[in-house]
C-alpha cells in the first residue's frame, strides 16, 4: 500500500491521519508506503503520528516505509533519528 501525504503535516492532520491508520490496520501488505515528498512542513506531532502508523503497522507486521522526505521534512527526521524506527528511501 502505498500512501502519499501533501502540504503541511501538522497536529491539525490528526482526525484524517486516524482514518489512514485504520486503513493500514485493515491492509495485508507486507510493507506500507508513506510517500512524504509532497510534505513541505512536519511539526512535533506529524512526527508522533507517524510513529503511531509504525506501531500499527507493526501489529500487522507490516514494515512502514517513509519516502521521499525532502527540505525541513527531512532535517525533522535526521534530528529525530527515525532513520533509527523507519526503512527511509529517497
Amino acid at each position: 500500500m502505498k500512501v502519499e501525504l501533501n502540504g503541511r503535516f501538522t497536529f491539525g492532520d490528526h482526525s484524517s491521519f486516524r482514518k489512514l491508520i485504520e486503513e493500514i490496520r485493515s491492509q495485508e501488505a507486507e510493507t506500507q508506503i508513506l510517500d512524504l515528498s509532497g510534505v513541505e512542513f512536519i511539526d512535533s506531532a506529524g512526527l508522533g503520528m507517524l510513529l503511531l502508523a509504525r506501531d500499527e503497522g507493526e501489529k500487522s507486521r507490516a514494515t512502514v516505509v517513509l519516502k521521499g522526505a525532502q527540505g525541513q521534512v527531512k532535517r525533522m527526521l535526521e534530528v529525530a533519528r527515525f532513520d533509527t524506527l523507519f526503512k527511509l528511501e529517497d
